[in-house]
């Protein structure tokens, strides 16, 4: 799906090409993620970094992308790097190298202490923000600064999802992509990479509830959710429209 003329939605990934930049985007990929939960007393299957894989060689199989950009935690755990974490993001990073792709971080809150591997994984961090080409690339735990030459900001941290319901009532989450404007400039919110990351229920969640302060100066209700899943992108529409069907529960 074309969002703008430089911009593709991938059809059925969490991920978008943007054709002058060469480069796949994702975010929230939280590297580790199963181990770390394991430490606390939950056991979760190992197929988060598999399905990571698979969606990326997807992603570059589809496009000519020759970078990586991940907007913000390509791992989990916030107070180090857990033994888990730097055997996943060791392997996704000789899994990228093996498809000659080089590897863009925009450090987002929960990858503290990844700089240490800047220069052995050949790595490129940002620290919070980053403009490359036209546009603004941000994890989103803070506010965007340098917005005004931007042709589009892009940012993760938010995980949105868009809650449906069937037609007994049942509750579905369906990972989306939210594009609006931020103070006038089009913004566009990418979904969670992470399997275990269902996200926000955003035309559920009252705007208050919302993680991430850019929701402060955002229409959130004038937002489209632009849904991802079964294989298939599909615009929804406005996060009004979904709320009213959501009150209705036929949403």
């Amino acid at each position: 799906m074309e969002l703008i003329k430089d911009i593709e939605l991938l059809e059925g990934l969490p991920i978008i090409y943007i054709k002058s930049l060469k480069a796949i985007v994702c975010s929230d990929l939280h590297l580790g993620y199963e181990g770390v939960m394991a430490k606390r007393g939950v056991y979760l299957p190992k197929s988060n970094l598999k399905r990571i894989m698979k969606m990326v060689e997807e992603a570059l199989n589809k496009t000519k992308a020759t970078t990586i950009i991940v907007d913000g935690d390509i791992k989990n755990e916030f107070s180090e790097v857990d033994q888990d974490e730097f055997n996943e993001l060791y392997d996704f990073i000789q899994f990228l190298k093996g498809k000659h792709i080089t590897t863009v971080l925009i450090k987002g809150n929960h990858d503290n202490f990844v700089d240490k591997y800047k220069a052995p994984f050949n790595l490129t961090i940002y620290e919070q923000e980053a403009k490359l080409g036209k546009y603004l690339f941000f994890h989103g735990e803070e506010q965007p600064k340098e917005t005004s030459k931007a042709k589009m900001l892009i940012m993760g941290h938010e995980h949105p999802s868009i809650g449906v319901y069937n037609s007994v009532g049942t509750k579905e989450k369906i990972k989306c992509f939210l594009y609006g404007k931020y103070d006038g400039v089009p913004i566009l919110v990418l979904p969670a990479m992470n399997y275990f990351a269902s996200g926000t229920d955003i035309n559920l969640q009252p705007e208050s509830e919302l993680l991430s302060p850019v929701f402060k100066h955002v229409d959130v209700d004038g937002m489209r959710a632009i849904a991802v899943g079964y294989g298939s992108t599909i615009d929804f529409g406005k996060i009004s429209q979904l709320r009213k069907l959501a009150a209705q529960g036929t949403a």
